[in-house]
């Protein structure tokens, strides 16, 4: 995979944070700890787009159906004893 550099502005808070993760070995330089927090966003963000897509399709199914909390449970328990 080929690599672009960027120039990124840092607060003194954030630029102290990565440096301490660097220093307590969890990433081998600056570099690396960003691209982690970069991939880490990219994952939750496709996960939470996931959930908004499940959510939609919920809303779009139709109206809601009462549910028999009672006869859901004799179900389960004929089923499963």
């Amino acid at each position: 995979m080929a690599t672009v550099r960027k120039t990124i502005t840092l607060t003194d808070q954030q630029d102290a944070w990565i440096a301490s993760q660097v220093r307590a070995g969890r990433y081998t330089n600056d570099s690396e700890a960003i691209r982690d927090l970069i991939r880490r966003e990219q994952e939750r963000s496709g996960e939470i787009e996931g959930i908004r897509s499940a959510l939609i399709e919920a809303e779009q199914s139709g109206e809601p159906e009462p549910f028999d909390f009672t006869a859901f449970k004799r179900r389960k328990i004929a089923e499963h004893g």
